[in-house]
């Protein structure tokens, strides 16, 4: 009987997030027999909201595969949105007691998160840098990488089937400024102790070289800085708290204050204060009063660098920030990369910024670095795969284009297999050789307003076809034997007139279809309001197409009299 147990546990890997995107990171790994695994859970992280989404600002995986299963441990790699932003919101819906583990940066930006969603914090356990916790049949040990964040941490998984590194996010930074090096001999002494499997970081497998070092970042904004007259306006990515020390520190060689704009630039600086990453007895210049301070003594160190609608450089840009202005020959530095999808956000805000009479520098237009990826390119994952030596490459974070070039890549270096998952593959590594064994559900859950619906929620279609087409409102009142009492009385919205008003005029052709649809059904069938809904509707939608070109969300309205 021994034997045969030991035969049907089986290790699994299980991404719900993060497979086939770049964020909402959401991970699993198991181990047991098929009908009673235990599992721990990697990162629950979100993504953000975009046109094809009106209404919806943050989006996450869809736990509900793992809903019921017998979850040991929460383990969060670091503290960046992808990662931790959705815990708030899916802790609860995996009805479990299960402790979430994290070190001190990453657990106080977390336990914020929770009590904004009214979620309790006592499972939250703050763990210490290279700590090792044993949950069910896994013991995790943190192990140090570098990244654009602190404390950036890989997850070395001991499991009876065999050792699991699972990377997160991360870079080789030489002088990471914040934090100790990557542990490059814990690494590879990880792998001459052998490595059944890497779940990798693919971000960047496109790109050759390195991503280079916040060091040079900070060489270079203080040369640029130093050079520039007027006020200055720096924005970043707040999580890059190396980075934001970097900003603060040339500014303060170029004898200027700095002034945080934005939520998350408070909240990250207050975060970093409060674990000692940065002094607690650091100062800012209030928002209130910096505008009294001369130009060139001032630098506002901004949120908005996706040129994101409420962040601080967008308010800014737009001139209805309530304290903060800027003027012709000011300038605004963008220390962060342009993320693929926001091009029309940021030039348009960029745009607003020239119309000013502001310079614009972008990491493009200088000659040293003002920013670095915070992911690694070809060199660092080469590196990684030699220090580890995986059996098994298994691709993650990233779109299909990455996680299959990044297989490839793994392969060239002489890594036995890869597997190249998508959200929902069910992937077993032990016993035999490994394989994805299943499909499981894995949609999306999207935050509207205060409440997570699916993805597929009839009131998102719905408002996807108003964003695109607008809406036709149709009232007829019926008496009790079908005769009309009165209408079709017809409402639009979003429909125009070729001079601009609101469609009313070219409201007639509809009018007359609806009438004479409504006059076309038998008086018996009237009685039935599902009979008058869709003959009704049917006759407008035709007639709106003829009339305006477009197909909108109909809407017909029986009364009864």
């Amino acid at each position: 009987m021994a034997d045969s147990a030991v035969t049907t546990d089986e290790l699994v890997f299980l991404p719900l997030g993060g497979c086939g995107e770049i964020g909402m990171n959401l991970n699993a790994y198991g181990y047991g027999p098929p009908h009673a695994r235990r599992w721990i859970v990697v990162d629950v992280g979100v993504t953000f909201g975009g046109p094809d989404t009106p209404g919806i600002d943050l989006i996450c995986a869809d736990p509900a595969y793992l809903v019921g299963e017998h979850i040991d441990a929460v383990f969060l790699t670091h503290a960046h949105e992808d990662h931790i932003g959705a815990i708030g919101l899916l802790y609860p819906l995996l009805r479990t007691k299960a402790p979430i583990y994290a070190t001190p940066f990453t657990a106080e930006l977390v336990r914020g998160k929770m009590q904004e969603r009214g979620v309790d914090t006592k499972r939250l356990k703050t763990i210490s840098l290279e700590a090792s916790v044993t949950a069910g049949p896994f013991t995790v040990r943190y192990m140090t990488l570098t990244h654009s964040i602190p404390e950036p941490n890989a997850l070395a998984i001991e499991t009876p089937a065999g050792m699991i590194l699972h990377t997160g996010d991360w870079k080789i930074d030489p002088e990471p400024l914040i934090g100790a090096r990557t542990d490059i001999e814990g690494l590879t002494k990880l792998g001459d102790q052998g490595v059944l499997a890497m779940v990798c970081d693919s971000t960047n497998v496109f790109e050759s070289g390195e991503a280079g070092s916040e060091d040079t970042v900070r060489k270079g904004l203080i040369e640029l800085i130093a050079k520039q007259t007027g006020a200055i306006a720096v924005t970043t990515f707040a999580s890059n708290v190396a980075r934001v020390k970097s900003i603060i520190e040339a500014a303060n060689l170029a004898g200027r204050d700095v002034c945080l704009v934005g939520r998350s630039m408070h909240k990250i600086t207050g975060a970093a204060k409060t674990v000692g990453i940065l002094p607690p007895n650091l100062e800012f210049v209030d928002e209130s009063e910096a505008g009294y301070l001369p130009p060139e003594n001032i630098l506002y160190l901004c949120t908005g660098s996706q040129g994101e609608a409420n962040a601080a450089l967008s308010r800014i840009a737009r001139g209805d920030h309530r304290h903060v202005a800027l003027r012709p020959d000011d300038t605004v530095i963008f220390s962060s990369r342009l993320i693929p999808g926001n091009e029309s956000s940021v030039y348009a805000m960029q745009n607003m910024l020239a119309e000013q009479g502001i310079r614009i520098i972008t990491p493009r237009m200088v000659s040293e670095p003002i920013h670095v990826s915070g992911h690694p390119c070809r060199d660092e994952l080469r590196r990684m795969y030699q220090w580890v030596r995986p059996r098994v490459s298994i691709p993650v974070h990233g779109e299909r284009r990455h996680i299959v070039e990044h297989a490839a890549y793994a392969k060239s270096l002489q890594v036995q297999s890869a597997l190249m998952p998508r959200n929902g593959s069910l992937m077993r590594l032990a016993p035999g050789e490994p394989v994805i064994i299943d499909e499981v559900p894995a949609g999306r859950l999207m935050l509207d307003g205060s409440r997570l619906v699916p993805e597929a929620a009839e009131g998102l279609i719905e408002r996807r076809r108003l964003s695109v087409s607008g809406m036709i409102l149709a009232t007829v009142c019926l008496d009790d034997s079908g005769d009309v009492v009165d209408g079709p009385v017809i409402a639009v919205k979003g429909l125009s007139e070729t001079d601009g008003r609101i469609a009313d005029e070219s409201l007639e052709p509809l009018d007359i279809a609806a009438a004479r649809a409504l006059e076309g059904i038998k008086k018996r069938d009237r009685l039935d309001d599902e009979v008058v809904e869709k003959v009704v509707g049917r006759a407008l939608r035709k007639a709106c197409e003829i009339e305006f070109g477009v197909r909108p969300l109909i809407e017909v309205i029986v009364l009864r009299s």
